[in-house]
């Protein structure tokens, strides 16, 4: 958090709100309460990841559209279906480059980090 914003930061009032959830309101509730308890913890949780990971992962994200020549994920993804970025040759045709592929993957890796790590493995 900048100025003129004083602590606590916006990640430290997400993780307050997320641990006292987890502790203080979901041991205390079931059925429905319980459930949608758990998915804020979820949401927060995100948020938390997306405040620490994001900025570094968005930073990673426009370099690598810059170093494939596109302005944004719809020009990628324009570029793509058009063929743009094929490997090349008759046997490769749909078959989309190897540093093409990296970006992609890396940057669903970077939104599974974020949304849930869990998945990963």
């Amino acid at each position: 958090m900048t100025a003129p914003h004083d602590p606590p930061t916006a990640a430290q009032l997400t993780e307050a709100v997320r641990e006292w959830l987890e502790s203080q309101v979901m041991p205390n509730v079931s059925g429905a309460m319980q459930f949608h308890a758990r998915v804020a913890v979820n949401v927060l949780a995100m948020v938390e990841r997306e405040i620490g990971l994001g900025p570094a992962q968005a930073e990673r994200h426009r370099t690598g559209l810059v170093a494939l020549g596109c302005a944004d994920d719809a020009e990628l993804a324009r570029r793509i279906r058009e063929g743009a970025f094929d490997a090349g040759g008759v046997e490769s045709v749909g078959v989309v480059r190897v540093d093409v592929e990296a970006f992609v993957f890396d940057s669903v890796v970077d939104k599974l980090r974020v949304a849930n790590p869990k998945y990963l493995r």
